[in-house]
């Protein structure tokens, strides 16, 4: 498993179809990491002084018990803080407190069947790990003051990672989604005309043009032999079940 992402949920990781994603905001807050409150803090200000980029901004975590599944996924949001995400997946190893991490991930697939994958950069909170471009839901996913869109960040952390824009897509597959304990990994098949390799050359050049991007380096997987321990198990899973879906 990479560095960073806690305990290993593969015992129970399983992947499902998805018709369609139907989310929203609700208020609420999170209640049982209230009483831990100074705990979270001691954890940040460590975190922090090891890696002062780190910024405690706010975020959307899913509340377990509104999830509903099926091929259609529905669900409500509430918005906490990242010091208090990064407690629970490093000081508590992603121990069941009533929520789950959801997010969209525009999982890059070039013309060739490459994958590409970023790697995290130094200041990041998972720095070295490869993972297609997505994150956590913040409040500027929310939309129509209640709506949480994860197919649109999917596409908007595509263009602010890598350059890259739903323009340059040849084929849009929908999503897929990885259960990974207690995270939901919704990846976005995205297919460009371009190979691999071409589309890795474009995203390093866009990142040699930033003057802080987010990632150090992309990552270009065309079989098992190319997945090292720095990739994220939900972008393992993901591309093991194209490939197997694909007979590889």
């Amino acid at each position: 498993m990479a560095a960073g992402w806690g305990a290993d949920q593969s015992t129970g990781r399983r992947i499902a179809p998805v018709a369609a994603l139907d989310f929203v905001l609700e208020p609420g807050g999170w209640p049982e990491a209230e009483p831990h409150r100074a705990e979270i803090a001691a954890h940040f200000a460590a975190r922090a002084a090891e890696n002062p980029a780190l910024w405690n901004g706010a975020l959307l975590l899913l509340r377990a018990g509104s999830l509903t599944e099926g091929d259609m996924v529905r669900g409500a949001f509430r918005q906490t803080d990242f010091a208090s995400f990064l407690w629970w997946r490093e000081a508590m190893g992603w121990r069941d407190l009533g929520m789950v991490n959801a997010f969209a991930l525009a999982a890059i697939e070039g013309a060739d069947g490459a994958f590409v994958l970023g790697v995290m950069g130094a200041h990041t909170s998972v720095p070295g790990s490869a993972y297609f471009p997505g994150g956590t839901p913040d409040p500027d996913d929310v939309v129509d003051g209640s709506r949480v869109d994860l197919a649109a960040s999917a596409l908007r952390e595509l263009q602010e990672e890598t350059g890259l824009t739903a323009r340059d897509v040849a084929h849009d597959g929908g999503f897929v989604a990885v259960h990974d304990g207690p995270r939901i990994a919704f990846l976005r098949r995205l297919v460009f005309a371009e190979g691999g390799e071409a589309l890795a050359a474009r995203i390093r050049a866009f990142l040699a043009s930033e003057r802080e991007p987010e990632l150090a380096d992309v990552m270009v997987v065309r079989d098992a032999r190319d997945i090292t321990p720095r990739v994220a198990p939900f972008a393992e899973a993901y591309m093991r079940a194209r490939w197997a879906a694909d007979g590889r």
